[in-house]
């Protein structure tokens, strides 16, 4: 006979039991059996596919990874040079034709009015919206600093200019090409979020909660637009080698190339609208939404040093860049 005690005890561990094995059948679904029978044919969704943000990192490599499917590419940028140089590269290394198109995500309305121009009467069967900024480093949202409370942002200088990048693109960007896709009945918006949408990121306050906000925004298209024959996706990644994260050195389970990451990212669309794209990230996120489960503060303490370890990382990384 068991006590009362261990009852609860039995209970607790066979809950534990259960989402582990939950979690375990779902990525096997994501990553296994789903790709494997719910492959998208990006190509016939439309002509063309376009990336913002498409010249460095993750962007670049949803680029180079959709030309490789056959997908003509439209990349937008704000560095003509570097949108030269990877055009160029996707025409030369996939035979597939590029359109470039220069703009700075942070300045506002009028971009969207040129990029309308330039997109007019293109069939955009695959939008990613990949563009956002982040911290140079992690840091508290108010940092003292010769009397004058500052807040650092990588990149960008104020509040707004954030804003518009991590958020606002994502909106409009879909605004002008999800008509095109419902008049069409088809095709694919990809949405990139991150993982500190999913978990407490302290030091991280306001991109973390941007990226709820795409998080969230992307769920709610998804379920107004599926029985419409578009298919809407967040991805929420954690760190990705790429030259947002200069403190990562090499590639690692958990710590990813761009290559490896996408190539993971891309077979999960059509199989679930909502990924971290990679199994590791959803091992990392699972975890620490399972202990959290069990105690809050405790995940609040050990992520707050962690943050703080990677902060540290990442100030002599920039600093090492600097003096070189």
């Amino acid at each position: 006979m068991f006590t009362p005690l261990e009852i609860v005890a039995l209970m607790f561990l066979a809950y534990i039991a259960l989402r582990v094995l939950s979690k375990l059948w779902s990525a096997f679904h994501t990553y296994v059996v789903g790709p494997a029978i719910c492959r998208v044919n990006f190509k016939s969704m439309g002509k063309w596919a376009l990336v913002t943000g498409c010249t460095d990192g993750i962007g670049k490599e949803y680029a180079r990874q959709l030309a490789a499917k056959g997908c003509d590419i439209i990349l937008v940028s704000r560095s003509m040079d570097k949108l030269q140089a990877t055009a160029h590269e996707l025409e030369n290394e996939y035979k597939v034709s590029t359109k470039i198109i220069k703009a700075d995500f942070s300045e506002g309305d009028h971009i969207y009015v040129n990029i309308s121009k330039e997109i007019e009467n293109l069939e955009i069967g695959t939008l990613v919206n990949n563009v956002g900024v982040f911290y140079q480093y992690q840091i508290i949202f108010l940092t003292q600093r010769t009397g004058i409370i500052i807040m650092l942002f990588y990149r960008e200088k104020t509040m707004n200019g954030f804003m518009r990048v991590n958020m606002e693109s994502m909106i409009k960007m879909n605004n002008l090409v999800l008509p095109g896709m419902v008049k069409r009945k088809r095709g694919v918006v990809i949405n990139l979020g991150s993982a500190s949408a999913l978990i407490p990121s302290p030091l991280l306050a306001v991109y973390g909660a941007s990226k709820a906000f795409v998080d969230k925004f992307s769920r709610n298209l998804h379920i107004e637009y599926t029985r419409r024959g578009i298919v809407v996706q967040t991805v929420n990644p954690s760190f990705v080698m790429s030259n947002m994260t200069p403190h990562i050195k090499s590639s690692s389970i958990f710590g990813p190339t761009a290559k490896r990451y996408v190539r993971s990212a891309l077979g999960t669309v059509g199989v679930v609208s909502r990924t971290t794209g990679y199994f590791p990230h959803d091992v990392l996120v699972g975890f620490v939404n399972c202990v959290e489960a069990i105690s809050e503060r405790f995940v609040s303490w050990a992520l707050l040093r962690w943050f703080e370890g990677v902060r540290d990382k990442q100030k002599k990384a920039y600093e090492h860049m600097a003096a070189v």
